[in-house]
């Protein structure tokens, strides 16, 4: 049985993780200071094998019990949060991933950190590779995100080849399913709120953008087969399945019955037309490619949550 840490790990993405991990045998110490995640995601986990850290990560944190695998995933990371709190999100892939690494470089432990699609900014390559060095914006109200996201990388890199820390980073791109919170600002969440309350459906621009969604138990999947590969550079998970916001829009209008209609708002600032993934190193160095489609994803994140969708 191995020790996992899990920053982030009452959020969205960390508590599937710290389901799965323990699911899979291991022990699981979840770090959370509960700034956008919530108790809620995790108030179902009991037994020995699972301990909650009420820890601000950007100030210097110990664990004293041995750590077999780290999984960094803490930052805000929607644009409601991280446009809220541009200054901690900034602290949070600099001073946390710092103190994280040193945590992982303590125990001698293998390091992931949680980065994102948003590196690429808006591409002028699609599919995005881990080749491409990314059209990013760093003064734009989105670059508190992405700098921070682009940070923790080289930091991350930093780490693993001046103190040779056994380090991962994943390139996450647009992930939905179960405990998103429904007012996270992000597509997916805002339409099946707004559906479900027969409200109208927001489409920013004309909705030709288009964005690759992927169900939130595949990339769990892709994350922990990357932690325990001894890869060290940028692998991409997401789901390759392109759609626009406004098929997007319509499909979940379908699946929900709703009545709404579609209505269409100015573009953010920086908001990226393109969003894809190329998987070709997931699936040739991990075996990874996704399972769930998005019709099915989408159902089960549904049927998951109820009439309250998305707070599971």
């Amino acid at each position: 049985m191995a020790t996992c840490l899990v920053t982030g790990g009452a959020g969205f993405l960390g508590s599937h993780l710290c389901d799965e991990l323990l699911a899979r045998g291991h022990r699981v110490i979840c770090v959370d200071n509960l700034e956008t995640g919530t108790l809620q995601n995790i108030e179902h986990i009991r037994g020995p094998e699972f301990t909650h850290l009420n820890i601000d990560i950007i100030e210097p944190y110990f664990v004293d019990e041995p750590v077999d695998y780290v999984y960094h995933l803490a930052s805000p990371a929607s644009p409601i949060d991280y446009l809220r709190l541009p200054l901690h999100t900034l602290k949070v892939g600099s001073y946390g991933t710092h103190q994280t690494l040193g945590l992982a470089k303590r125990h001698r432990a293998r390091f992931l950190i949680s980065s994102t699609s948003e590196v690429y900014g808006d591409p002028q390559e699609h599919p995005q590779r881990e080749s491409y060095w990314g059209h990013v914006n760093p003064i734009g109200p989105r670059g508190v995100y992405d700098e921070a996201k682009r940070y923790a990388e080289a930091l991350s890199m930093a780490y693993h080849r001046q103190q040779g820390v056994d380090t991962a980073i994943v390139r996450i791109f647009n992930t939905y399913g179960s405990r998103m919170r429904p007012h996270d600002g992000r597509a997916i969440p805002t339409f099946l709120r707004q559906a479900l309350d027969s409200r109208p459906l927001t489409v920013f621009g004309d909705g030709s953008q288009t964005r690759s969604f992927c169900y939130v138990s595949d990339l769990i999947r892709g994350i922990i087969a990357l932690a325990e590969s001894g890869h060290h550079d940028p692998v991409n998970i997401g789901n390759p399945d392109e759609f626009t916001l406004l098929e997007l829009a319509e499909t979940i209008k379908e699946l929900t019955g709703s009545s709404s209609e579609i209505v269409y708002e100015a573009l953010p600032t920086d908001d990226p037309k393109q969003r894809k993934p190329d998987i070709t190193l997931a699936r040739d160095l991990l075996g990874w490619s996704p399972d769930v489609s998005l019709r099915e994803g989408l159902q089960r994140t549904i049927d998951a949550s109820g009439a309250k969708v998305l707070i599971g």
